[in-house]
C-alpha cells in the first residue's frame, strides 16, 4: 500500500512539474511575443510616414503636370514625381498589409515564413527599386521646381535654358551608376550578408533574433 502511495504522489508531482513547465513555455511565448509586437512598431511607424511622404508626392506631381498641360517636358516630370509617389504608397500598404497579417498566436514556424517573405520583399523589389529611383527622382523634382520660378513670369525655362534638362539628366546617370557601383563594390568586398540585412531593416533582424530564441526554448 505504502509504494502504491509512493507511485501515485510521484504521478501528481510528474503531473504538476509538466504543467508549470506548460505554464512556463506559455508565459514565455507570451512575453517574447509582446517583444516581438513592440519591436516592429517602428517598422510600421516608418512605413506610415513613408506612406505620407508618398501621397504628398503624388499630389505634388499630380497638381504640376496638371497646370503645365501645354508643355510636354514639364507634364514628364510631374508625372514621374507621380508614379515614385504611388510606389511608395504601394509598397509601404503592401508592407503594413503584412505586418498586420502576423498572427502572434500562430505557431513560430508560421510567423518566420511570413518575416521570410517580409524579408525577401525589402531585400529583392523594394530597396532595389527605390536605390534606382531615388537615385534619378530628385532630376524631375528639380525641374520642376526650377519652373516654378518661370511660372511667375508666365514663361518656360526651356526657353532660356534647355541645356539644363541635359546637365541634370547626366547628373542623373551619374547618381545611378555610382549607386550601382558601391552596390558592387559591397558585394565585392564579401559584405553582402551586411548589405541585405541593412535592406531588410534593423526592426526585421531583431524579430527573426527574437523569433529563434522563442524557437529554442519551446525545444528544449
Amino acid at each position: 500500500m505504502e509504494l502504491d502511495e509512493m507511485k501515485l504522489a510521484w504521478q501528481q508531482l510528474d503531473r504538476r512539474l509538466t504543467e508549470q513547465a506548460s505554464l512556463h513555455r506559455l508565459i514565455h511565448r507570451g512575453q517574447g511575443m509582446d517583444r516581438l509586437r513592440r519591436g516592429l512598431r517602428p517598422l510600421v511607424w516608418g512605413q506610415s510616414v513613408q506612406m505620407v511622404f508618398g501621397v504628398a508626392a503624388m499630389l505634388w506631381g499630380i497638381s504640376f503636370w496638371t497646370t503645365h498641360l501645354g508643355a510636354v517636358h514639364q507634364m514628364a516630370c510631374g508625372i514621374v514625381v507621380q508614379v515614385f509617389g504611388i510606389l511608395m504608397v504601394a509598397f509601404a500598404g503592401w508592407l503594413l498589409h503584412q505586418l498586420q497579417g502576423i498572427d502572434y498566436a500562430a505557431p513560430v514556424l508560421d510567423i518566420q515564413r511570413r518575416l521570410a517573405r517580409l524579408r525577401t520583399w525589402r531585400v529583392q523589389v523594394e530597396a532595389p527599386v527605390f536605390a534606382v529611383l531615388g537615385s534619378v527622382v530628385w532630376v524631375p523634382a528639380m525641374l520642376m521646381l526650377i519652373q516654378y520660378d518661370f511660372d511667375q513670369a508666365g514663361d518656360d525655362y526651356w526657353n532660356h535654358a534647355p541645356e539644363l534638362a541635359g546637365h541634370l539628366v547626366f547628373s542623373g546617370i551619374v547618381s545611378l551608376l555610382l549607386v550601382v557601383f558601391a552596390y558592387w563594390l559591397v558585394r565585392r568586398a564579401g559584405h553582402r550578408r551586411w548589405l541585405e540585412n541593412n535592406f531588410a531593416g534593423s526592426a526585421v533582424q531583431k524579430a527573426e533574433t527574437m523569433l529563434e530564441e522563442i524557437s529554442r526554448f519551446e525545444q528544449e
